[in-house]
């Protein structure tokens, strides 16, 4: 492995356990009353509704699965679902006003940066910003 190619590994692997921080993932699961699972799937709800299909591909899961994951997020208020506009065989799942509040809450709790990010100089903030844009994946 090249210099290059094993420094770059070494950043990666940082920037994964960062964001990637269990701890935080535990913040917002006892902070909403859900697992931290269900709560990415109304975060993405609440962006936009999404027929179960784009969920499960949103999600990276199965379409089965995302039909148990509606389901109990629906039980509890969440998300609801209703048909779909243009194809009667399928649905449109969206998150309801109280999975839109609890999706609000766990932004702000993965919004706020950790407290060594935070005390960096804002020059190396800057660049830091430039770098990670230059990288990120197309959307």
């Amino acid at each position: 492995m090249k210099a290059g190619e094993t420094i770059s590994r070494e950043v990666w692997l940082l920037m994964s356990d960062l964001v990637l921080d269990h701890e935080r993932r535990r913040e917002v699961s006892e902070a909403v009353g859900i697992s931290f699972g269900r709560a990415r799937t109304v975060r993405r709800l609440a962006r936009r509704p999404m027929s179960m299909g784009e969920l499960a591909a949103a999600l990276g899961i199965d379409p089965p699965n995302a039909t148990v994951v509606v389901d109990d997020l629906e039980s509890l208020g969440l998300v609801r679902r209703r048909p779909h506009p243009s194809d009667r065989r399928a649905k449109v799942v969206e998150a309801t006003r109280k999975g839109k509040d609890l999706a609000r809450r766990a932004d702000d709790i993965l919004g706020t940066p950790p407290a060594a990010l935070s005390a960096l100089e804002t020059e190396d903030l800057e660049t830091l910003r430039r770098i990670l844009g230059s990288v990120r994946a197309p959307k």
